[in-house]
């Protein structure tokens, strides 16, 4: 039943990909050159109903979270390699799945990197554990319990601010 979920739920996604034009190629450019703030409100409004929609689940104890620690040797690494890739590809990896989805093959080479990057972080990774991966190691810590508010004031904080941006965007006609 969890997998008949992730289809339905991933299909679901993929079809609202598609319908925001966020798998255009212009729009990734638009992104990237901060001429076009679609993709960025699209995930915005993603990351804002996702983070309602897990802890209201979790508060009725229908889903419960599985932390990953969190070490900033990784998340600068990481970050960096995914900015580089996007910036190269024009494609973030869900939006290269999409596109390939749409029949555009160009998103063939972003898929290739990504699969060849994760062949790379999977030969790497011992090394990495004992390197960049111990950088600043956090532990399995949440932003609501790094401030000690729990996870509601956060996620509000964030819409209101998700809200706020999306305003300085429509005006500017971004």
């Amino acid at each position: 039943m969890d997998l008949l979920w992730g289809l339905v739920t991933g299909a679901l996604f993929g079809v609202l990909l598609q319908r925001c034009r966020v798998l255009r190629y212009d729009k990734q450019l638009g992104a990237l050159r901060l001429k076009d703030m679609t993709i960025v409100k699209f995930m915005l409004t993603t990351v804002v109903v996702g983070a309602v929609g897990l802890h209201l689940l979790a508060a009725v104890g229908v889903v419960s979270f599985s932390i990953k620690s969190f070490n900033i040797g990784g998340v600068v690494l990481g970050g960096l390699l995914f900015g580089v890739g996007w910036g190269l590809c024009g494609y973030c990896p869900g939006t290269a799945a999409g596109a390939l989805g749409e029949g555009r093959l160009d998103g063939l080479w972003a898929l290739a990197g990504m699969v060849l990057g994760a062949g790379l972080f999977a030969e790497l990774y011992p090394l990495l554990q004992r390197t960049v991966l111990a950088w600043g190691d956090l532990g399995k810590l949440t932003l609501g319990e790094a401030l000690g508010t729990g996870p509601w004031p956060v996620i509000l904080l964030l819409a209101a601010g998700a809200g706020l941006l999306f305003r300085f965007f429509e005006r500017r006609r971004l």
